[in-house]
């Protein structure tokens, strides 16, 4: 590569010129850092699993998901609103040294309902410690969070992506050293602290040297307009916070903490699954957010191609997670986790759900219909809490597992619903069904195609890409054969 390439490359990843390499940018940097943070979180977490065990790690789960429930209130959804006010009215970054104040009090108010918070949830003073080390974490990492919305709003989005690596890197590094010389949930607990102090330092600096001085202002009346203008986003994250955690806190409030290790570790690889989803919806939300504002047919069409993308992911993902499931959770924890494999067969159908009904999310939010957003959220909260009431007393973490499938399912209902009812797009229409016939065949043909005992006795870290490979060549041949004038890849440029 010559002096010149570097220097196109250079300015390609690290300078705004044009709106679509600035995309491009973002973009580049925020797929890298969730890539490399999620594989070494994973990493780590695998570790936590098999050197402390289910019980252990069933205590550093609960005291993570009760913690993380709270998290919200120290930022009240202020990071997203900063983002927003700041990218539409550059001279509003003067109130930023108001917005920190704000966020000091926010963070002592969430550190003091988690403190108190945590005597009554429960009794082992192990836990407790840990609860309190990891509020600590949690208020640290969302004062990083409102650096990184201003951060973004000036599309400075490689500093945001640095400093996840760094933290990333930390925690990981810090996080072995202690499994391998002071196991406990407790120096564990530790090393997340650590991380995030050296990630909130390190992106600090960068802020306070390229973009402006890091000071403190209280006026309260800018504290009025945000908090006006946070609150519908700060509930809607507080109700997705409820079905993503409250199942780890109420079966840790009924003493099933072996029983969390075992959900939580099959939930984790889950999670990894939704990476490729997660990519996609950041790649097509300003793609969207264009479309909605020059046709209903360019939006459509935009949409339809982004549904055909998950669908064309979701289906060998969900049965291909299903069919090797005993595979990957005995490769990645070992035999003594072997209840977590029901678990992540069941939740591959929540994943499912997620894929196809993030396209219908966005849209709501693209066409400024957040209220609708916060009635559905609402919806899947209040579901999630009686099903789990009703479920883990009688099946623990299977329980547990079904409560989430099913309220990920009625959310799917309801992003589609309002999805054709208000936007007037049509989700389920030919594009998806015809996408439909040509995945569900590829994918029974790779799973004969990985079932066959030369294969599927190879490390599942062989059969995963082997499997892919067939999917995705069959996919094609069955797409050119079927309708040979056809690409994968129909979107027009814009």
């Amino acid at each position: 590569m010559n002096v010149r390439n570097l220097i196109s490359l250079k300015s390609s990843l690290f300078e705004n010129k044009t709106v679509k390499q600035t995309i491009f940018k973002n973009t580049f940097w925020l797929a890298t850092a969730e890539g490399i943070t999620r594989l070494l979180k994973l990493i780590l977490f695998i570790y936590v699993a098999r050197i402390l065990g289910a019980t252990e790690y069933g205590k550093f789960t609960f005291a993570l998901a009760f913690v993380s429930l709270f998290a919200v209130f120290s930022d009240f959804g202020l990071s997203w609103i900063t983002t927003r006010e700041f990218s539409q009215q550059r001279e509003r970054e003067k109130e930023f040294s108001s917005i920190l104040s704000l966020k000091i009090l926010l963070s002592i108010g969430t550190l003091i309902l988690i403190l108190y918070g945590s005597l009554f949830i429960t009794s082992d003073p192990i836990i407790q410690k840990v609860i309190r080390i990891l509020a600590l974490y949690v208020v640290i990492n969302n004062f990083s969070g409102i650096i990184c919305a201003v951060l973004r709003a000036r599309q400075k989005m490689q500093y945001e992506s640095w400093g996840r690596m760094v933290q990333a890197l930390v925690v990981t590094s810090v996080g072995f050293f202690v499994l391998f010389n002071f196991p406990s949930v407790e120096n564990l607990s530790y090393a997340y602290l650590f991380a995030s102090l050296i990630a909130f330092i390190f992106i600090s600096l960068i802020f306070h040297f390229k973009i402006f001085c890091l000071t403190i202002n209280w006026n309260k009346i800018i504290w009025k307009d945000f908090l006006g203008l946070s609150w519908p986003l700060a509930f809607i994250t507080v109700f997705t916070l409820i079905y993503t955690y409250i199942d780890s806190v109420m079966m840790g409030y009924w003493g099933q903490i072996t029983e969390i290790g075992w959900y939580n570790a099959a939930y984790k690889i889950v999670n990894v699954t939704l990476i490729p989803m997660a990519l996609i919806s950041v790649s097509f939300f300003p793609v969207l957010s264009k479309a909605f504002k020059e046709s209903k047919e360019r939006l459509q069409e935009v949409f339809d191609y982004q549904i055909k993308l998950m669908t064309i992911l979701t289906v060998p993902i969900v049965i291909g997670g299903i069919f090797l499931a005993p595979k990957i959770i005995n490769f990645v924890y070992g035999s003594n986790y072997s209840p977590s494999i029901l678990v992540f067969q069941m939740l591959m159908f929540m994943a499912g759900f997620i894929f196809l009904s993030d396209p219908c999310y966005r849209i709501l939010i693209v066409i400024n219909q957040q209220k609708k957003v916060f009635y559905i959220t609402l919806t899947g909260a209040i579901i999630n809490i009686i099903l789990n009431f009703i479920l883990i007393p009688n099946y623990s973490l299977y329980g547990a597992a079904i409560a989430t499938v099913i309220t990920y399912l009625i959310l799917f209902f309801l992003f589609v619903g309002y999805t054709k009812k208000i936007a007037s797009l049509s989700p389920f229409n030919l594009c998806l069904l015809k996408t439909l016939l040509l995945s569900l065949p590829a994918t029974l043909i790779m799973c004969f195609v990985i079932s066959r005992p030369f294969i599927y006795n190879l490390n599942v870290l062989a059969i995963v890409p082997i499997g892919g490979a067939v999917y995705f060549f069959t996919f094609i041949i069955l797409e050119k054969f079927l309708n040979p004038k056809s690409r994968i890849i129909t979107i027009k440029k814009s």
